[in-house]
């Protein structure tokens, strides 16, 4: 009953209809990897087969953004479909002093809308497996439970509420020591493959939601035959292995499976720029290298394979309102909503934005991680139709691109575009003043 008369609305409130039934989602999320490391995208880093075979059976899209230059509020956006520093959440999450510095909070509240919430609501089984980091780990020994925001498993890293100790318990997947039960760092993606495919078997009479979030990408490399001193080669067999666990996942999910790869955040180092696609800019930084991602959907029967999508403007926080929208379930009450619903696009439509994308990243010149030179950008950013700003909270070290007619940020039109400038600033002042501040003031 409920089927049809969403549809029916769906009909003729004007919007396409879902034509199958509800589908599972798998979202795979790697880290720290730009444009240039995957194939399909012109990436030389290394062979990526499989994921280029996604491409291939589903819909690439090439102006997908992150919301933030770094993991903790990049995830934040995806699971809440708001802007992270709504949730005082812009660097990553570590110590309480250190949180502290950055001005931020120790994990993601409970009470923010979170999208496996909503989807476990409407009957799907979710799970979390891999790195987590928004909340947990070093001294914060306190964070909510992965069933406070709506997963029925979690399966976390360090850097969580509840890590899995496959992944280790205590320490970093970098460390030297290994704990007991602990996978190697080279065998991880395979583990995490492994824990995702079992779930979806465990819960096969109903649809699954599955956040597989993997890390091996982020440094340091450690494939299972490191070369010490070349962190390229070291690079290229982790992404091989990370892309042949991809493609042994692509063979095993159920066939009604929204199979969605993306990244969190641009790649560090970038090798002269060559892992970011040649964009200005890198993780840590609001130029396109450090936002601009690979998005990759593949839904077999919905999505027309071999789909490129060179003019939707895709941002994570649209994630949120588009995974409910499929997987029929409620958006919260009194939600407000920063992303769109792009499932239109996800069928093969490309759609025009209608309201700009904000960022945020480094309140303070001390406590935040910046990349030196060229690609340290100012600390606020809005994209808006075809143009780009960036300034200072501020106002200071204002830019102002033609995103669509320079890519890469050489022509700063600040000083020749006057109206669209003052308009543009404008908004992100206001936007700013918005958001909260952490600690709060008495």
């Amino acid at each position: 009953m409920f089927r049809w008369f969403y549809l029916v609305c769906c009909v003729f409130g004007g919007t396409m209809p879902l034509l199958a039934e509800r589908p599972h989602m798998v979202f795979v999320y790697a880290d720290d990897m730009g444009l240039g490391d995957v194939g399909c995208y012109g990436g030389k880093s290394a062979p990526t087969p499989n994921i280029d075979r996604l491409a291939a059976e589903g819909i690439r899209f090439t102006r997908y953004y992150s919301v933030s230059p770094i993991c903790s509020p990049s995830r934040c956006g995806l699971i809440t479909g708001q802007f992270p520093a709504r949730w005082q959440i812009t660097s990553y999450l570590q110590t309480r002093d250190g949180n502290r510095q950055c001005e931020q909070v120790d994990f993601l509240d409970p009470r923010a809308p979170s999208l496996p919430r909503q989807l476990q609501a409407s009957g799907y089984a979710t799970a979390h497996v891999g790195k987590w980091h928004l909340g947990g780990g070093r001294d914060v020994v306190d964070p909510p439970k992965f069933v406070a925001y709506g997963y029925g498993l979690g399966l976390g890293t360090y850097e969580s509420p509840e890590p899995a100790a496959g992944l280790g318990l205590k320490l970093a997947p970098w460390d030297k020591a290994i704990e007991p039960q602990q996978v190697p760092r080279h065998a991880r993606t395979r583990w995490m493959v492994d824990a995702t495919l079992a779930f979806l078997q465990q819960h096969s009479t109903q649809p699954c939601f599955v956040n597989l979030w993997l890390d091996d990408t982020h440094t340091p490399w450690v494939p299972e035959d490191a070369l010490p001193g070349n962190p390229g080669n070291n690079l290229k067999q982790v992404i091989i292995e990370m892309d042949r666990q991809i493609g042994r996942l692509m063979d095993h999910v159920p066939p009604n499976t929204l199979l969605i790869f993306t990244t969190d955040n641009g790649a560090l180092p970038t090798f002269q720029g060559a892992r970011n696609g040649g964009l200005r800019g890198s993780k840590l930084s609001l130029y396109e290298g450090g936002i601009r991602l690979p998005f990759i959907a593949r839904w077999p029967g919905q999505i027309p394979a071999g789909r490129v999508d060179d003019s939707t403007v895709l941002c994570a926080v649209d994630i949120f309102p588009t995974l409910t929208r499929i997987g029929e379930a409620q958006l919260p009450p009194d939600y407000r909503r920063d992303g769109l619903d792009m499932t239109t696009a996800f069928q093969g439509k490309s759609l025009s934005r209608d309201q700009p994308i904000f960022w945020e990243y480094g309140r303070n010149a001390d406590a935040f991680k910046y990349p030196e030179g060229h690609d340290r950008s100012p600390n606020l950013a809005m994209r808006d139709g075809p143009w780009k700003l960036l300034m200072n909270a501020d106002g200071s070290a204002a830019e102002l691109y033609d995103i669509l007619q320079d890519t890469r940020e050489t022509q700063n039109l600040i000083d020749t575009q006057p109206e669209v400038a003052t308009r543009m600033k404008a908004s992100l002042r206001t936007w700013r003043r918005e958001l909260p501040i952490y600690p709060p003031k008495p």
